[in-house]
């Protein structure tokens, strides 16, 4: 087990990445690799499984909290984070069989074009601009699960802010509204991933448990910060966690 200066600076990582995840998704591309650096001599999925339970206590504390002062669509939510649910569990089965080298260089050419279009739109995602039917509403969200729960369960990282995208970009959400629901399809989607690595024994436990703290410590300020200061606030944090994850994917591409 590590030692308690390598947990405390896990911690910390996990801390940031609640905080980042609770307000726009990407949390993920900071808690991973500080697993992945700080305990090197680990198999990967004991990691990757360590990351999830810290991960799910933190996005089910986010998703209480906005809860509390936004209004949740909770008849078309319910069955979305259903789907998503066994979509990821779907897809971490896949990747079980099927490589996913191919996703990073798409992830960074979708994120590149969702960069330069959220920064040209001044507008986007600050207020609700599609009205859609119940029916269109419950079948986009059931497409939207589906898509994005395999896409957790296959490959993983940033799929907080893709689910973001997705409400405010394709069911015409504010940001405020798409990160409330977001997070409730992402406890979905960690749960499912979670369930499949504790089942097979991978996670570390010692390590896990202080990091879910400070993960949903992280992710108690960050709500908390984004319902104080709105959709503007979120939408400057959107750009900047998308930006960052193209410079992280970009040299991961660059460096294969």
């Amino acid at each position: 087990m590590p030692d308690l200066s390598t947990l405390l600076t896990i911690c910390a990582c996990s801390f940031l990445a609640g905080f980042i995840d609770s307000i726009v998704g990407g949390g993920g591309l900071i808690q991973t690799p500080a697993l992945l650096i700080n305990l090197p001599t680990y198999p990967l999925p004991t990691l990757l499984g360590t990351s999830k339970f810290p991960s799910l206590a933190g996005t089910l504390v986010g998703a209480v909290q906005y809860t509390r002062r936004v209004v949740v669509q909770w008849k078309q939510l319910w069955p979305m984070a259903a789907v998503a649910f066994l979509a990821s569990a779907a897809g971490s089965f896949t990747l079980t069989r099927v490589p996913n080298v191919f996703m990073k260089p798409l992830a960074l050419l979708i994120l590149i074009g969702v960069f330069i279009y959220t920064l040209l739109n001044r507008n986007f995602g600050q207020q609700v601009v599609i009205q859609l039917t119940d029916r269109q509403l419950r079948t986009r969200m059931l497409a939207l699960g589906g898509v994005l729960g395999f896409y957790d369960g296959f490959f993983g990282p940033g799929t907080g802010s893709f689910l973001v995208l997705g409400f405010v970009g394709w069911l015409g959400f504010d940001f405020l509204r798409a990160s409330a629901h977001a997070k409730w399809v992402n406890v979905a989607t960690n749960l499912a991933s979670l369930l499949f690595f504790a089942s097979n024994g991978h996670i570390l436990y010692a390590v896990a448990l202080p990091m879910a703290v400070a993960n949903l410590s992280g992710a108690t300020l960050g709500v908390r910060l984004a319902l104080l200061r709105g959709n503007g606030f979120i939408r400057v944090f959107f750009l900047c966690v998308i930006a960052a994850t193209i410079l992280r994917f970009s040299y991961d591409v660059w460096r294969n």
